[in-house]
């Protein structure tokens, strides 16, 4: 037995929302989708029961805001 590992995971590149249940204040979990349609599915999925965050673009290892009016 050893330690666990403190390293961050790598994320792909791609669209990132983070969900969590409606009375939780931390401890969200990233959502990752390839594509703007694929995450708008998503939202709508998840947006039912639990609070949904846009956390945006991951290129490249950097988040880049994206425009909310595409996800309409």
């Amino acid at each position: 037995m050893g330690r666990p590992a403190t390293k961050p995971k790598k994320l792909r590149d791609g669209y990132y929302i983070e969900i969590k249940n409606k009375n939780q204040k931390s401890g969200g979990i990233k959502i990752h989708r390839e594509n703007i349609k694929e995450l708008v599915i998503a939202i709508q999925e998840y947006e039912k029961t639990k609070v949904v965050t846009v956390l945006g673009k991951l290129e490249n290892g950097k988040m880049k805001d994206i425009d909310l009016a595409l996800l309409a």
